[in-house]
């Protein structure tokens, strides 16, 4: 079994993942860890938008 990923797949996994790990070591109780993994998250997926808008403007 393969699995492949396209870039956009790839950041998306990558930002879940390094979310629970910010999550879990930057703050101390349940609810607190959730939303900083939450906004570790969308700051991740936000910044690989603004970053593949970037790369699209400076190409053209």
């Amino acid at each position: 079994m393969t699995i492949t990923l396209n870039h956009f797949s790839a950041a998306l996994v990558f930002s879940f993942f390094a979310s629970i790990v910010f999550g879990i070591t930057h703050r101390d109780n349940a609810r607190d860890m959730v939303r900083y993994g939450a906004y570790c998250f969308v700051m991740f997926l936000g910044g690989v938008l603004v970053a593949g808008w970037a790369m699209w403007v400076l190409k053209r």
